[in-house]
């Protein structure tokens, strides 16, 4: 007799251990359950997607293209030889220029800042 109350001693703790694990999952899969429930509820409050009629289209005039043009930058240094301030400063691009072609790569220059070439020189 002794002997089976040992055994049941002994095998107690692992009923806890399961019982709490159980119990852990049940509560996992409950929050779950109840936050897919709750995503659903949100989703039902939103409007609906938009109809066929009321997508984005094209104008009439067709697609808008890109244009590309080269602008004359403003002079940097003032007639008076006073240094400008930030606030005195424009956008840069303020004019179209008249040579409408595309600066080139030089020959000889390294092509980017740092780039260890000596420069156009």
């Amino acid at each position: 007799m002794v002997i089976a109350s040992y055994s049941v001693l002994a095998v107690a703790p692992n009923v806890w251990a399961t019982f709490g694990a159980f119990i852990g999952g049940l509560v996992i899969v409950i929050a779950l359950v109840w936050a897919v429930g709750m995503g659903i509820g949100v989703m039902r409050r939103e409007p609906d997607r938009p109809t066929e009629a009321e997508q984005p289209h094209l104008p009439v005039t067709g697609a808008v293209h890109e244009i590309r043009e080269m602008r004359e930058l403003d002079e940097l240094h003032p007639d008076d030889g006073e240094r400008l301030m930030p606030y005195e400063l424009h956008a840069t691009g303020t004019r179209r220029s008249q040579d409408q072609h595309r600066r080139r790569w030089h020959p000889g220059s390294s092509g980017s800042f740092g780039g260890g070439g000596p420069g156009r020189t």
